[in-house]
């Protein structure tokens, strides 16, 4: 649809969700795993070594919108939410 619709050189928001906080995603993982959430302290989090050259990505927010992808390209999500398609396993092995 961007290739049909859109015009070059544009980027396009093209999922359902806005913006998902990284402690629900890490949440539902945790759950879907069977292993405890844990609350991590933002200053360990910033450790060299934790989460390396993603430390600042992982402890800001960057909400995006779809909207101006919807509006521009007539698009709207029909599939699965992101924490709803990890419950339902599809990301998981079936061990």
């Amino acid at each position: 649809m961007a290739l049909e619709k859109g015009p070059a050189g544009k980027h396009w928001h093209a999922v359902a969700d806005g913006a998902v906080p990284l402690r629900e995603i890490a949440e539902a993982i945790a759950s879907r795993l069977g292993l405890p959430p844990a609350s991590v302290p933002s200053d360990v989090l910033m450790v060299p070594g934790y989460f390396g050259f993603l430390a600042n990505i992982v402890t800001q927010n960057y909400p995006a919108s779809n909207l101006i992808t919807r509006r521009t390209l007539g698009w709207e999500p029909a599939q699965p939410s992101l924490l709803a398609d990890l419950d339902n396993g599809h990301c998981f092995s079936a061990s």
